[in-house]
């Protein structure tokens, strides 16, 4: 059989999309990622980005992007490991483990392969690896890539999790890797169940939290914060690529964890390493979340406004409580036809159906920024609306 068979195949489910008008990938953007961007000369407000503190924008990171590239160069030219560590690197590392209140930091060049690194340098054969059936993909395929075996407990559900933990023979190495704030849905994790149990069977305890860090917690510092329980989680994660508008990826932890990480993760040592751009506005976006509290304040504020508006329609919104907010669809079509009516009204969300959520649970993906401004809200509640009654999700 042609192995190219499944590539065909794709190709025309695309061409069906396309045809019948309701492709919603890979959508050109011709504007900076702000609260409102422009997409075929129209302007459209979006919901759909992850940059919660709207900071991609700001005149403070493109300037200090601008003044690494000049001093740096565009490129390091290599890996982390040999010729692609600057001093800024290191500058961004400290800061963050300072941050975070832990012992260091190593920064990879995506979120994506930070997951990739750790989980296949710190799991191995002998080892379980214990994650949440609503992780994401980066960390089922650290977990593929580390050899180790893999159980899954149900979405955040504590007396699974304990159930497979009683399991697992005690001289296993156990690894539980959970989101902090789950990417699709916006459900925050039992982190202090999780911590209980962790401690109960020995095990250890990775918090990936890309979509909390910047977001949630007294100084931004994420989900650990949140439930002050930043001493007891052993190694977090997170992104670039969100709150802080660079892209890259950090994990902090005790000394040796990240040493053994600095020398084994292969997703770090044959890889470029992040640009001087990308490093040099991380560090500001760093010193922005410390310095501007207000700018969270904000976006909670947008959020807030939001969750009540939809409740107020009647829309289902799931288990959400942090500025990623669906609104549950159901079915595939049906979803990707209410995407299309919001971007016809100028309303840019994102459509998820499976394997990124349970079948039959397609939702709208809605993510909220501080800039957005009190206008922007008032439109997508008003579009939310009439959609909403054209499909029958509210009378």
């Amino acid at each position: 059989m042609d192995i190219f068979k499944k590539c065909r195949a794709t190709v025309e489910a695309v061409k069906r999309a396309k045809e019948i008008n309701i492709y919603p990938y890979f959508t050109p953007i011709e504007s900076v990622q702000d609260h409102r961007v422009k997409i075929n000369g129209r302007e459209y407000i979006m919901i759909g980005s992850n940059g919660y503190l709207g900071l991609a924008s700001d005149e403070r990171l493109k300037r200090a992007a601008i003044e690494a590239v000049e001093k740096y160069g565009s490129t390091c030219s290599g890996s982390r490991f040999l010729n692609g560590t600057l001093d800024i690197h290191l500058k961004l590392e400290r800061e963050l483990a300072e941050f975070f209140e832990k012992d260091e930091a190593i920064v990879f060049s995506t979120g994506f392969q930070t997951n990739l690194g750790i989980i296949s340098a710190i799991a191995g054969k002998d080892d379980v690896v214990i994650i949440d059936r609503q992780d994401h993909a980066s960390i089922i395929d650290g977990c593929r890539l580390s050899f180790a075996e893999v159980k899954k407990f149900k979405h955040n559900d504590m007396n699974d999790l304990e159930r497979i933990l009683k399991s697992i023979p005690h001289n296993k190495g156990k690894l539980i890797v959970v989101d902090g704030v789950f990417s699709m849905e916006g459900d925050v994790i039992n982190l202090p169940e999780v911590v209980r149990l962790k401690n109960k069977y020995n095990a250890r305890l990775l918090v990936d939290d890309a979509h909390g860090i910047g977001v949630m917690g007294e100084k931004g510092r994420g989900v650990c914060e949140h439930f002050n329980l930043l001493n007891e989680v052993d190694i977090i994660m997170g992104t670039f690529s969100k709150s802080f508008a660079s892209l890259g990826g950090f994990v902090v932890s005790e000394k040796d964890v990240i040493t053994h990480i600095r020398h084994t993760a292969r997703a770090l040592i044959f890889s470029a390493s992040m640009t001087p751009a990308s490093v040099a506005s991380a560090l500001k976006s760093l010193e922005i979340i410390k310095t501007e509290p207000q700018r969270r304040e904000r976006l909670w504020e947008v959020t807030e406004k939001v969750r009540k508006g939809f409740k107020e329609l009647g829309l289902d919104i799931g288990n959400s409580t942090t500025p990623v907010i669906p609104v549950i669809i159901g079915e595939d079509e049906k979803c990707f036809a209410f995407w299309k009516m919001l971007f016809e009204n100028g309303i840019f969300a994102n459509p998820v159906i499976a394997p990124a959520t349970p079948p039959g649970r397609a939702l709208i993906r809605t993510s909220y920024m501080a800039t957005h401004t009190d206008e922007d809200i008032d439109i997508v509640l008003d579009v939310f609306a009439r959609c909403a009654k054209v499909f029958g999700l509210v009378k």
